[in-house]
C-alpha cells in the first residue's frame, strides 16, 4: 500500500486524509541504511550546487510542535557540509521584524545562490498561527495566501527552489513528545506556557493548516506531506525529496579554463 506525498495544485488538502504513522512497511534499520545512502549522494550534489553557484533550494519545514523540524535539521547537515547549507529558525517576530511586511524577514534569509537553505518554520507563521492565535484580522491572514503565492514565484524565476514540507505527526505522537519533554532536562527548556495552550487548540491548527497547504500548493513551490510519526520515516522522506531535487537540478562545475595549465609555473 502507498500514500502519496503530495496533492496536485488546485484540490483541498485534508490532513485527514494522509496516515502521520505510514511507513511503507519498512523497519528502521532498513529506513536508515536507506538515509545514509541519500545523504551520501547528498553532500556531493550539494557541493556541485556551491560551485556552480547559480541556482540555490531552500527546504521549508513546517509543522506543529514536536512535529520533529529540529531533528530533521539535524538529520540534513550530518550528510551536507557546513559551507553548502544555511539554517534559519523562524520564531516570534522582534520589533524590527514586525516594522516590515510579514515576508520582510523572510527575504533577508533565502540563501544566497550555491547554498542549501533550511527554514525552522517559515513566513507560513503567518497565516496558521497569526490566524489561530487572532492576532490579526481574518481579512489580513486571508490576503497572504496571495502574496505568499507571488512571493514563491519571483524567487523560483530567480532561480530559488522550494521543497516544503509539512511534518505531520498524529495527537496522540504529540501527546508522547510533551510527555518526554517534561521528563527530559535537556529538552524541557523547549516547552512554554504557548506550547501547551496550543495543542488545547489542535483542531483549530489541523484547519489552518489545510487552508495554507491548499492555497499555497502551487507548481512552482509544492508542498509534501511528509507522515512524521516515526523519526526515522520523517528523516528517511526528507533525505529523499531533497535528493530528487538536487538531481532533478543536475547542478554542473564550471568549465576549466584550459589555459591556466600552461600558467603553472
Amino acid at each position: 500500500m502507498d500514500q502519496p506525498l503530495t496533492v496536485p495544485p488546485g484540490r483541498d488538502v485534508r490532513l485527514a486524509d494522509f496516515d502521520p504513522d505510514f511507513h511503507e512497511g519498512l523497519d528502521r534499520e532498513a529506513a536508515d541504511k536507506e538515509t545514509r545512502e541519500h545523504l551520501d549522494a547528498l553532500d556531493g550534489l550539494a557541493y556541485r550546487l556551491f560551485a556552480e553557484a547559480k541556482r540555490a533550494v531552500v527546504v521549508v519545514l513546517q509543522g506543529i510542535d514536536t512535529s520533529g523540524k529540529d531533528g530533521t535539521i539535524r538529520m540534513l547537515a550530518s550528510g551536507i557540509s557546513p559551507q553548502c547549507l544555511d539554517v534559519r529558525s523562524f520564531k516570534a517576530p522582534s520589533a524590527l521584524e514586525l516594522a516590515h511586511d510579514f515576508l520582510w524577514r523572510v527575504h533577508a534569509a533565502i540563501p544566497p545562490h550555491g547554498r542549501i537553505g533550511v527554514f525552522n518554520r517559515s513566513h507560513y507563521e503567518d497565516v496558521v498561527v497569526v490566524r489561530v492565535r487572532k492576532l490579526v484580522p481574518k481579512d489580513v491572514w486571508r490576503d497572504r495566501y496571495t502574496q505568499i503565492n507571488a512571493f514563491e514565484k519571483l524567487l523560483h524565476d530567480g532561480g530559488l527552489t522550494f521543497v516544503k514540507c509539512f511534518l505531520h505527526i498524529s495527537k496522540r505522537e504529540q501527546r508522547q513528545r510533551l510527555e518526554d519533554r517534561l521528563k527530559d532536562p535537556k529538552k524541557q527548556w523547549k516547552l512554554g506556557p504557548d506550547d501547551l495552550e496550543d495543542r488545547k487548540r489542535w483542531d483549530d491548527f489541523q484547519n489552518a493548516y489545510d487552508d495554507a497547504l491548499t492555497e499555497c500548493n502551487t507548481h512552482h513551490a509544492p508542498w509534501h506531506v511528509v507522515p512524521s510519526d516515526k523519526k526515522w520515516y520523517r528523516n528517511l522522506v526528507v533525505a529523499r525529496l531533497v535528493r530528487t531535487t538536487l538531481e532533478r537540478l543536475d547542478p554542473k562545475f564550471p568549465p576549466f579554463d584550459s589555459s591556466l595549465i600552461m600558467k603553472l609555473d
